[in-house]
């Protein structure tokens, strides 16, 4: 099957080398073209330099997989495709877009006759060998269409993909799914933060994390890469502190404020990734400040 792929960064590129593996054709265009070179070269994608070229390549109908940052960059491509595309083809969001652009975009793709798809990914650095999870909304029979696609993204044929429901669904649950890895990978950190600190057993993190990967309840392939990390450095010296979120978090926890769902674990490990992003807290400064006003409890100077 033919496929185009706009954005060919470090999760798109691998999604294309595990596509071309598979026997598929996929035409691909970066706006870096030293990546679409290199891309062309090493794995035999057919290159494009502009979106226009890519369209050309491709046979109709067509498919397009856009993967490309959330926002801006998302929204200006799938608005570009929809005025050069022909009817019938298909525009996929494959990033990590906001679901409710998903719903708003697919009524102005849909006027121009074309079919428009969201799909969540996960799968990270480790897609290419272990496959992609994809979470995905819109039409069943355009799904359908794009079956042996999923299928060689996916980790197994019958596995690890899906259509979840309607156009905006599959975004939807990836944000979902986002803001829970947040709490799993909180309370892991913390977890691990305690045993840190009981210095009068020495423990060996790294060997726990390895005993916790069989047979115990909180095995997960996040055990498994927490594992891999404490095996190169258990002190974690030459890490800095500082947490980025996608924004994906962020969302999961105003959509659970606007439908009135409790979500405090969810919450709280957001509010840790802004944490770790001051180099100094000045909440915690005027604590210190208002302990020893009311208390005569000494202040650290700086």
């Amino acid at each position: 099957m033919y496929l185009g792929m706009i954005g060919l960064g470090k999760m798109g590129g691998n999604m294309v080398r595990r596509l071309l593996k598979g026997g598929h054709q996929v035409v691909g265009y970066n706006r870096t073209a030293d990546i679409t070179d290199q891309l062309a070269a090493e794995a035999g994608l057919i290159p494009a330099y502009s979106i226009q070229e890519l369209i050309q390549k491709l046979p109709a109908p067509r498919a397009v997989w856009v993967m490309v940052p959330a926002g801006a960059a998302t929204e200006e491509t799938v608005l570009q495709l929809s005025e050069m595309l022909s009817p019938d083809d298909i525009i996929i969001d494959g990033g990590n877009s906001f679901y409710k652009d998903d719903i708003r975009r697919a009524p102005i793709v849909a006027a121009k006759g074309l079919h428009y798809i969201d799909t969540g990914t996960s799968g990270g650095i480790w897609g290419i060998t272990e496959g992609y999870s994809m979470m995905i909304g819109g039409d069943p029979e355009i799904v359908e269409r794009l079956r042996p696609i999923y299928e060689t993204l996916a980790p197994a044929h019958d596995k690890g993909w899906g259509r979840v429901g309607p156009v905006g669904s599959g975004h939807f649950v990836k944000m979902i799914h986002n803001g829970i890895e947040y709490g799993m990978m909180q309370a892991f950190a913390e977890g691990f933060e305690i045993m840190h600190a009981k210095k009068d057993f020495s423990l060996d993190l790294s060997q726990i994390a390895e005993i916790w990967q069989t047979g115990s309840v909180v095995r997960s392939w996040l055990l498994d890469l927490t594992a891999n990390a404490l095996k190169e450095d258990q002190s974690l010296e030459k890490i800095a502190g500082w947490v980025a979120d996608s924004g994906e978090g962020r969302w999961t926890v105003f959509e659970a404020v606007d439908l009135d769902v409790p979500a405090p674990v969810i919450t709280l490990s957001l509010q840790q990734r802004f944490v770790s992003r001051q180099s100094e807290s000045y909440a915690a400064k005027l604590l210190a400040a208002m302990r020893n006003q009311f208390g005569g409890h000494a202040i650290k100077p700086k």
